[in-house]
C-alpha cells in the first residue's frame, strides 16, 4: 500500500490555492508554508501540517489533508522544512527529525502577528516526530493555544525505525531516500560554496551514513547514534499533556508497530494509540465508495483516505 499511495495521482480540485508566506524562524533560516485561509481566519481554528521526510508542502497527503481540514473549517497552514519544497537557498543548515525549533516560531508568529488563537498539529512520518516531540516539549503549559496534535506513522523511535529501514526488503525504499537526499546535498553546495563536503557524496546510500556525516554533525549532534536517541519523540512522549492521536499501521515498513507499546505511550491518557492491520507508511487507503458519514469533513464526497479523515476528525472534535 505504501507504493500504492506515493504512485497514486491525485487532483484534489476542491483545494484552493495556497498563500506562500516566509517564516524567518532563524538568523540564517527561512521557511515556505502553504496557507488556506477562512473567509474570518480569526475566528476558525488552524492547522499546521508536517511532512515527512524528503516530502514537502505538496506531498499528496498534505494537499489531501488540507483539503479536507478546509472544508471541516480550519484555516491550514502546510509547513516545508527547512531546504524542502526547492528552499534550498533559504536556509544555510539541514532539517532534522528533532527540529521542533521551527514550528513553535511560526505558532509563535501566527499568535502574535495574525491573533490567531486556536492550533492544531498534525505530522506525517518524521514530521509525526516532530509533532509528538513537540507536544513534549510544550507539556501541559507551553502554547496553551494548541489544542491538540495528531501524528501519522509517526517515527518517535528513530533507531527502531532506522533498524526497520535498514531490512533488505526495504532496499528500495532506503535508495530513494538517499538518491533525493544526495541530490539535495548537491544543490545545497551550489547555493553554499564550501559550507558541506560533497566529495564521496555518491558512495552514501544509507540514511545512516548520511546521518551520520550530514544530519548530525549539523545540527549538533554527535553523530548518528546521539541524533536518534536525543532527537526522538520517545524521549519526551510521556510529558504529553493535552489530547494526542496517534495512527500506523502493522504492516508499516519503517515503523515497527511495537515501539506504540512502550509504556511511555501506553501510559498516556493523553494519547490516542490506532494501529490498524494494513495501511503501510503514510498510506492508509480504502475504497472511496465507502460513504461512512462520520468520516466526511463536509460538501464532497469520501475519497477513501483513511488517516486524513481520521485526523481532522479527532483534531475537529478537539479544537
Amino acid at each position: 500500500m505504501t507504493l500504492y499511495a506515493w504512485a497514486k495521482r491525485r487532483a484534489l480540485a476542491s483545494l484552493p490555492a495556497a498563500e506562500a508566506r516566509y517564516f524567518d524562524v532563524a538568523a540564517d533560516a527561512r521557511v515556505l508554508a502553504h496557507c488556506n485561509w477562512q473567509p474570518d481566519r480569526a475566528a476558525a481554528p488552524t492547522l499546521l501540517a508536517l511532512h515527512g521526510l524528503e516530502g514537502s508542502s505538496e506531498a499528496h497527503y498534505m494537499r489531501g489533508l488540507a483539503d479536507k481540514a478546509l472544508a471541516a473549517g480550519f484555516n491550514v497552514v502546510r509547513l516545508n522544512q527547512r531546504n524542502c519544497g526547492g528552499t534550498e537557498h533559504l536556509s544555510r543548515g539541514l532539517y532534522h527529525s528533532g527540529l521542533t525549533a521551527d514550528p513553535r516560531f511560526v505558532l509563535n508568529e501566527l499568535i502574535e502577528r495574525d491573533r490567531l488563537s486556536r492550533f492544531v498539529v498534525a505530522g506525517y512520518s518524521l514530521g509525526g516526530n516532530v509533532t509528538m516531540k513537540l507536544a513534549g516539549e510544550l507539556g501541559a503549559s507551553g502554547i496553551p493555544e494548541v489544542k491538540a496534535v495528531a501524528a501519522v506513522s509517526p517515527a518517535i523511535d528513530l533507531e527502531a525505525c532506522m533498524q526497520a529501514i535498514e531490512r533488505p526488503q526495504n532496499r528500495i525504499y532506503e535508495w530513494n531516500f538517499c538518491r533525493n537526499l544526495q541530490g539535495r546535498m548537491r544543490r545545497k553546495s551550489k547555493h553554499f560554496p564550501g559550507a558541506f563536503r560533497i566529495d564521496g557524496l555518491w558512495k552514501l546510500w544509507s540514511i545512516r551514513a548520511f546521518d551520520d556525516r550530514y544530519t548530525a554533525p549539523n545540527a549538533g549532534y554527535e553523530g548518528a547514534n546521539d541524533y536518534y536517541q536525543r532527537a526522538s519523540a520517545m524521549r519526551v512522549i510521556d510529558r504529553v499533556a493535552r489530547p494526542a492521536l496517534i495512527l500506523s499501521a502493522a504492516d508499516d515498513p519503517f515503523v515497527p508497530p511495537e515501539i506504540f507499546d512502550a509504556a511511555e505511550v501506553r501510559n498516556n491518557s493523553h494519547i490516542t494509540t490506532v494501529i490498524t492491520p494494513g495501511g503501510g507508511h503514510c498510506a492508509f487507503v480504502e475504497a472511496a465508495s465507502a460513504k461512512a458519514t462520520a468520516r466526511q469533513a463536509g460538501g464532497g464526497g469520501y475519497d477513501g483516505y483513511f488517516a486524513e479523515q481520521l485526523v481532522v476528525d479527532f483534531l475537529k472534535e478537539k479544537a
